[in-house]
């Protein structure tokens, strides 16, 4: 690729740009808006490699690809159905979610076990689903955690995935060509859902304009003692993979300069004001240490005094309806520390 002029993607580099060309082992798709760079690159590969042409995109690595005038739609159906059939699940009862809302696994060390090697082989192939179905990567994840020893509860809640499935076989996602190239992200997570370990869980996903391009879900690596630290883990999980898409982005010629991050703690929001209050009020104090003019200083410092009485009320005020916990009395003596 190299000595025919290609340049290597910076992030991932499998990628070659002139035409867009993505390698992935032995299976390369390529695409351009010129006609002629395709051809030239068809005659390019095949005088180096042994090639054969599949012609437009319309199966790849297990994804069907239907490209329609307004949009492509990315779907695993064929696959879904494989899967329902290889587990004896093609004539199963549908259902509406992937996972009851009451249902808590542990390690179930009472259950009966069940086969090692054909729960794994469920996990590995829901998996490989959830490339193109984030509505199941939660449910899939959990049930992922107990490979090493499955129980029949284990198995149950996996079946009830295969259940869904059956029921939303061609659910895939669709992405439309004329949106905005808007990168924006959601985070959440489920504060001490892992009953085992007490750990919780990070749910990340990015859209570009309106199209789905990133999702994760996985267990946070430490115990967060409250829902504001848990959050503040699962937005930093948010933080790095916006990092990484904007990188790829740049590969294509998009470059971005804010990402935006939309998530739902108000406790959150609220801490992240304060600390950017006492920033400033820092900065106040250093200013005031400098000036050299007493009836300055006292006018500042009445006027440094005033924010810190504001600062408190609005603690007060906007954390609780309570008294205040010990952290926020922490914060509050903090705030007139300085």
């Amino acid at each position: 690729m190299l000595s025919h002029a290609y340049e290597r993607g910076k992030t991932d580099k499998t990628l070659f740009i002139i035409i867009l060309v993505q390698v992935y082992v032995d299976d390369i798709i390529f695409g351009s808006t010129n006609q002629n760079l395709c051809e030239q690159f068809v005659v390019a590969m095949q005088g180096e490699f042994e090639m054969s042409m599949m012609g437009e995109l319309n199966y790849f690595l297990g994804l069907r690809i239907k490209q329609l005038n307004h949009g492509t739609f990315l779907s695993q159906t064929k696959y879904c159905k494989e899967l329902l059939k290889k587990f004896d699940m093609e004539n199963c009862k549908e259902i509406s979610t992937p996972m009851a809302t009451n249902c808590y696994l542990d390690s179930d060390e009472k259950g009966t076990s069940v086969d090692q090697t054909k729960y794994k082989g469920l996990i590995g192939s829901l998996l490989y689903l959830s490339a193109s179905r984030p509505d199941i990567m939660f449910s899939v994840c959990l049930c992922a955690r107990f490979q090493s020893n499955p129980k029949e509860s284990h198995f149950t809640a996996a079946k009830r995935i295969l259940k869904y499935l059956q029921r939303t076989t061609n659910v895939g996602l669709w992405y439309p060509s004329d949106v905005s190239l808007n990168l924006v992200g959601y985070s959440n997570f489920d504060f001490v859902g892992y009953k085992i370990d007490k750990k919780s869980t990070s749910g990340t996903c990015h859209l570009l304009g309106s199209s789905l391009i990133s999702w994760h879900s996985k267990k946070q690596a430490c115990v967060a003692l409250s829902t504001v630290e848990a959050e503040y883990i699962a937005a930093g999980s948010y933080c790095a993979q916006s990092l990484l898409i904007k990188q790829k982005l740049s590969d294509f010629g998009l470059n971005l300069s804010k990402i935006p991050l939309l998530y739902d703690n108000t406790v959150l929001l609220i801490l992240q004001r304060i600390q950017f209050i006492i920033q400033g009020l820092s900065i106040l104090k250093f200013a005031i240490t400098s000036l050299e003019t007493m009836s300055i200083m006292v006018i500042v410092k009445f006027s440094l005094l005033v924010l810190k009485i504001s600062l408190l009320i609005f603690l007060q005020n906007r954390l609780t309806k309570r008294d205040l916990t010990s952290f926020e009395m922490n914060l509050g003596l903090l705030i007139l520390n300085l």
